[in-house]
């Protein structure tokens, strides 16, 4: 990952100049039309900030969802008609409120906004306000089967696809993948199918082919009885030691898959929305088969519900196994096998089912939620529907709460009753005796890099924006190249001798692959100086930083970007999801789309050089030092291809490149078909019509380069804008024949 100068910005320039007459201008009337029908659709209300669970001397605030004999929500109790308990003691509850976090009315499948042939759009970031609901769909892969794994992973693709809804934030992870980026809070549902690709079987872990493992393959069981009868204790001894080892190796991975849920709830703490979990595993024991209590997998669920319980959280459990006959199956080898060995491994193979389930059952309801168990459907709309409120109760903790026993901190146990009957009550089972402003690690520069690098949202402190974009260049291969905007007026420069300015940047960027590992990072510090005309040029433009990223394996990838400014100690972040084709195969491609508004013509501006200049971005992204002088144009900053914000009545400019178009065996000319889509809000604005695309005289008719001129109506809403580009090829197999690429955009007024 470098820093580029011009090289990156000269590409930028060709591709947006060099696209020659215009193939599509949006007319006027029909974007009139279409932004009238946005305008018109109500908006969905954010819930308050304060509506969080916390655990203060002063104050200890308890989430609970009432349900009748049906399992439908109970939203008008009051104060009265509540009992909180804490560890037995009676608590007096001093506010009450009902939290509605869902949409209004029932729950509705996602619109289908486009035809099916049509890839997902990318939805534009949310804001924190923005967000109602936030969910962490965690995949036990240490623990599922080869056949749960293919019911999950079908699960996750209908939630995605049809019941994921705009205001939710959701992250798929795997107990036994590394907490990448890519495995982040987003409501990209490219990123999030991404993530479902790497939904696999785990060889590595304590699952096997099948929910059971097959009776008879134990040769200690299936031995011939005058074997057995030889030594008897050698071979009871061989069992035990089986046995002991196989217990071993599950409560490590029970603990990983604990312990994995723990950083999960570390990263939901300080999230917007209510707050839950939904984990895909086939259980964990909490008792030995001796009885005897886990103490590994209990201590490790105390502390989970513990953190649940701040982060406001509530985990739900879903059993992909189904609904299991639990008699003899078709892999089961019984042959060499007497009836009282065979009915022994049925009563394990039950007992197996009961154990794993009651971890599972114990999990959930120590947090607040419910587990879904021998049920052939492992869909989350259960789930969904739990989710569309609760009740927030709050009551003064007594003095004892908070003084720790023999030096460690004590667990209080929590109970909520309902009075009136017939009602049921789900609550979260209790927490540790410590003040959560006692548990919030000390803040320091490196930490608030690391969070804001990992964080779903913008941060306001230093306002960024990041633009990625795929490229593919005959000799340096493919490429990810990216620029990122950085609003001076958000740093605090030092004013030094002469008129200069100064201010110093920590700036970190990671890309990370679709397996969540990094595939290529930065961590530098940069002094920048600049003075007079430059100063005030940065302060309306900003600064971008540039960065090359040379992909060596087409994929999911994900930029994510912090900045912090040393003298203030703020801090911005940014981070984009791009997916690079494989150029290689020879199909139809597209490169990443540059949006920029029309330039105006300046006098002679000659750009500074060494190590102490203004930077490449204060001319914020548009143009390059390599454009000769005399030549270099003025485009309003904010419509830069770094920025992409554009007024109503605009004109702004397009460009970009197509690979692999094949070519006529007569004319030796590509057979090309161009459509336009706009959205706002994953809702289509406008279509354009289908048309031929005229590339004219190209010195690489493997590289296409093509763009073009879009008009936007004075009517335009202002708001967050996609537009798509779909490019069709008439000489492709139909399987590979169109393509399309995405970039988003602003409107302001």
């Amino acid at each position: 990952m470098r820093r580029l100068g011009t090289s990156c910005l000269a590409l930028v320039w060709v591709l947006h100049f060099g696209a020659g007459q215009p193939e599509t201008i949006l007319p006027k009337h029909e974007m009139a039309q279409s932004s009238q029908t946005a305008a018109s659709e109500p908006q969905r209300a954010s819930p308050k900030k304060d509506r969080v669970v916390r655990i203060s001397v002063n104050l200890v605030r308890v989430d609970a969802i009432v349900t009748d004999g049906k399992g439908r929500q109970v939203t008008d109790l009051g104060a009265n008609e509540f009992e909180v308990f804490e560890d037995g003691r009676k608590q007096k509850i001093t506010n009450l409120s009902y939290v509605v976090t869902g949409p209004p009315g029932a729950e509705k499948p996602r619109d289908n906004i486009s035809e099916k042939s049509t890839s997902p759009v990318p939805s534009v970031p949310l804001r924190p306000e923005q967000i109602h609901r936030t969910m962490a769909l965690v995949v036990d892969d240490l623990g599922l089967s080869f056949e749960s794994t293919a019911f999950v992973r079908q699960s996750l693709r209908k939630f995605v696809d049809e019941q994921m809804q705009p205001g939710d934030l959701v992250a798929i992870i795997r107990t036994g993948a590394g907490m990448g980026a890519l495995q982040q809070f987003t409501s990209d549902r490219r990123i999030l199918n991404a993530a479902i690709e790497r939904v696999r079987f785990n060889l590595a872990g304590r699952g096997t082919i099948s929910a059971f493992s097959p009776i008879g393959n134990d040769p200690v069981d299936t031995a011939p009885e005058v074997l057995r009868a030889r030594d008897p204790r050698g071979a009871a001894a061989l069992k035990d030691s089986s046995e002991e080892v196989n217990r071993l190796r599950e409560d490590i991975f029970s603990v990983g898959t604990l312990g994995a849920l723990n950083f999960v709830i570390r990263g939901l703490k300080d999230l917007p929305g209510r707050k839950s979990i939904v984990l895909f595993s086939e259980g964990f024991r909490l008792f030995t088969q001796e009885g005897e209590s886990n103490y590994r997998i209990l201590e490790a669920l105390r502390r989970l519900t513990d953190l649940a319980n701040r982060a406001a959280a509530v985990i739900y459990t879903i059993d992909p196994r189904g609904l299991q006959t639990l008699s003899l199956t078709a892999a089961d080898n019984v042959s060499a096998m007497s009836a009282a060995q065979i009915e022994t491994s049925l009563s394990d193979r039950r007992s197996q089912l009961f154990e794993t389930q009651h971890g599972l059952s114990y999990l959930a309801e120590q947090t607040g939620g419910f587990s879904i168990q021998n049920s052939n459907d492992i869909s989350v709309t259960r789930v969904l529907e739990d989710q569309k409120g609760y009740y927030l109760i709050g009551y003064v903790p007594e003095d004892v709460t908070f003084k720790p026993a023999r030096g460690r901190p004590q667990f209080h146990r929590i109970s909520v009753k309902v009075t009136r009957p017939g009602l049921h009550v789900r609550s979260r089972s209790g927490f540790y005796g410590i003040a959560d402003e006692e548990t919030a690690p000390p803040s320091t520069p490196a930490r608030r890099l690391l969070t804001a690098l990992t964080s779903p949202f913008a941060s306001g402190d230093v306002r960024l924006r990041l633009t990625s974009l795929f490229f593919s260049d005959a000799r340096a291969g493919s490429l990810v190249r990216s620029l990122l905007h950085i609003n001076a007026r958000d740093l605090t420069f030092t004013a030094e001798p002469d008129g200069w300015h100064k201010v110093i940047l920590d700036v970190v960027a990671v890309t990370f692959g679709d397996n969540g590992q990094a595939v290529d990072q930065i961590s530098r510090r940069y002094t920048i100086r600049t003075k007079d005309e430059d100063y005030e040029r940065s302060l309306k433009g900003g600064f971008v930083y540039t960065v090359n990223v040379p992909v060596k394996k087409p994929g999911a990838y994900q930029l994510r970007t912090a900045v912090r400014d040393d003298a203030s100690n703020r801090v911005g972040s940014a981070n984009q999801f791009i997916e690079v084709p494989d150029i290689k195969k020879g199909r139809l491609a597209l490169s990443g789309i540059v949006l920029s508004g029309t330039p105006i013509p300046l006098p002679s501006a000659k750009p500074q050089s060494g190590s102490n200049a203004s930077p490449e971005a204060a001319r914020a992204g548009a143009v390059a030092a390599s454009i000769p002088e005399g030549q270099m144009p003025e485009i309003d900053p904010q419509t830069t291809p770094a920025v992409r914000k554009f007024h109503h009545g605009s004109s702004v400019d397009y460009g970009y490149l197509i690979y692999n178009a094949h070519r006529d065996g007569v004319s030796k000319l590509p057979q090309l078909e161009l459509q336009m889509r706009l959205y706002r809000e994953e809702k289509l604005q406008w279509t354009g019509k289908v048309t031929p695309l005229n590339p004219g005289t190209q010195a690489d008719w493997s590289r296409v380069m093509t763009g073009g001129q879009l008009q936007f109506g004075k009517i335009l809403q202002p708001g967050q804008y996609v537009l798509e580009i779909a490019v069709s090829d008439k000489l492709a197999k139909e399987k590979y024949r169109t393509v399309r690429q995405w970039i988003d955009f602003e409107i302001v007024p």
